[in-house]
This record gives structure tokens, C-alpha cells and sequence, in this order.
């Protein structure tokens, strides 16, 4: 999302397209015809559409995930996030990252989600999850720098796309439930890797243990006769 970055100017025509097509994607989905009506109906010149979309109706995608992102940021920065326990804060931005999409939107999403499993936008996908889980961890103040930062946005990549497809159904006690299973197995990993720690602390450093085998314990001592 590198070239949506400060372009207010720009950021006016994507909101009226994206405006445009939402309001038919539920029925007709995501395709450049989809943009081409939408640019139609908000008299946006195809001069300005490309300047604004350069990829297509896959930018228009990414800016919409961008939205969405930034209207679940709202929601957990006035959260009492310190008060709860590291799994309910997990659980409460999912669900403020679902929540920021809308109960109205929920099959324009869906058809969103099947537009970039298309060969042609599927890196795209995956980085739009990426970047929500990498949104999430760093509104809840996650510290980690090592492969830490790396595993615990996959885990949680894995459990926003998943729990995605379950809430497109539209059962949302089964989504809720469905969460609640995933959130457990991101929690029994997070013990996983706090035993492996700890012991790894009591593992014997094997540079130390190699110089000893290599140069002995120490001159010996003669022996009294």
C-alpha cells in the first residue's frame, strides 16, 4: 500500500469509486468492469481512475482493506486493552477488524475474498492479511523483534482468514465459537514456546562444553607421591 501513502487528493477518488462499487458488489463482485461502471457513475475520468488505481480493482481492494484496518485501529485505540487478558485482547480485535467490514458488507467481502484467491491477486491477499494481523499485534503493544514477530503474525493471519470464512455464513455464534478454538491453539503455542524457553535456559551453552573438550578442564595438578 506504499503508493497510497499522504495522496489525499487521490485518496478522494478512490472513496468515491470504492463508494460506487460497494454498492453492486454483493451482486456483481470485483472486475475492471465493476471499476468502469463505478468511474461511470461518479464521472471520474479514466485519466484519474488510473492515476488513482494503477493496479486496477485490486488497488481499489487494497484501499479498501486499508480503510477497514485503520477503522479497527480506532476501535482499539479507545479500548481498554491493559484491563484484559493477552487472549480476550486477541479475540476483541478480530473481531473489531470483522466488525469495521459491516454486517451489510459482509457478501461484498466475501466476493472480495474470492477475487484476490485468483491467481492473479493471491500475493496480494496474503499480504492484506499480513498486514492486518502485523496492525493488530502493534496496536497491542507486541514487543517481539526475533522470529517471534514473524510466528505470531502468520498464527494470526491463519486465524483472521479462517474466521473470516466462517463469519461470510453469517452464523455468528458459530464465528464466535469458531474464534474461541482458534485463539486457544494461538494460546497453547504461546505455552509451547514459554516451556521450550525455559528450557532452553537450562541447556548447557555447547561452545563452553566444545573449548572444554578441546583444551581439557584446566592444567592438572601432580600428583603427591
Amino acid at each position: 500500500m506504499d503508493h497510497f501513502q499522504n495522496q489525499p487528493h487521490l485518496d478522494k477518488i478512490r472513496d468515491a469509486l470504492l463508494g460506487a462499487v460497494l454498492q453492486n458488489a454483493a451482486f456483481e463482485g470485483w472486475s475492471e468492469k465493476s471499476l468502469r461502471d463505478a468511474a461511470a457513475k461518479t464521472d471520474t475520468d479514466p485519466g484519474a481512475v488510473e492515476l488513482a488505481c494503477p493496479g486496477g480493482i485490486v488497488d481499489l481492494l487494497r484501499y479498501w482493506s486499508m480503510q477497514i484496518d485503520r477503522d479497527m485501529l480506532a476501535v482499539l485505540d479507545k479500548a481498554d486493552l491493559k484491563s484484559m487478558r493477552i487472549r480476550d485482547r486477541v479475540t476483541f480485535a478480530v473481531k473489531a477488524r470483522i466488525d469495521a467490514i459491516g454486517e451489510d458488507r459482509r457478501e461484498a467481502a466475501s466476493r472480495a475474498a474470492a477475487r484476490l484467491s485468483s491467481p492473479d491477486a493471491l500475493l496480494t491477499g496474503k499480504r492484506l492479511v499480513w498486514q492486518s494481523a502485523d496492525a493488530i499485534w502493534r496496536a497491542l503493544g507486541d514487543p517481539s523483534t526475533d522470529y517471534n514477530f514473524y510466528t505470531k503474525r502468520a498464527i494470526l493471519s491463519g486465524v483472521l482468514a479462517s474466521t473470516m470464512m466462517v463469519w461470510f455464513e453469517g452464523d455468528e455464534a458459530r464465528t464466535n465459537a469458531f474464534l474461541d478454538r482458534r485463539i486457544e491453539n494461538v494460546m497453547q503455542f504461546e505455552r509451547l514456546k514459554g516451556k521450550v524457553r525455559k528450557m532452553k535456559a537450562n541447556w548447557p551453552d555447547p561452545v563452553a562444553f566444545a573449548a572444554r573438550l578441546r583444551h581439557g578442564r584446566g592444567r592438572a595438578r601432580p600428583r603427591r607421591m
